[in-house]
């Protein structure tokens, strides 16, 4: 199970994406920017390549707000799609 306080700061994710796994699922927290509003956009895929070796068709993505809560609730969906899908 990933945990909120596994996951890297706000500020450093301001500068460049986070990543980690859990089990047999990557995750990746980046910074995403459409129409001048900045969101949070977690990606989670199967093991065991890295984000760009893996097929777009494999990768499962969703915005949040671009805050700590967003971070929870990051946390929260990437823990769900790992119950469904990879456990």
């Amino acid at each position: 199970m990933i945990k909120q306080e596994d996951i890297l700061s706000l500020q450093f994710i301001k500068k460049t994406e986070y990543t980690g796994s859990c089990q047999k699922m990557r995750y990746r927290l980046e910074k995403y920017i459409s129409e001048d509003i900045t969101k949070l956009k977690a990606t989670v895929w199967p093991e065991p390549f890295n984000f760009f070796k893996t097929p777009s068709e494999l990768k499962h993505s969703s915005l949040f707000d671009f805050s700590e809560e967003g971070i929870a609730d990051a946390v929260c969906w990437m823990n769900e799609r790992l119950e469904e899908k990879f456990l």
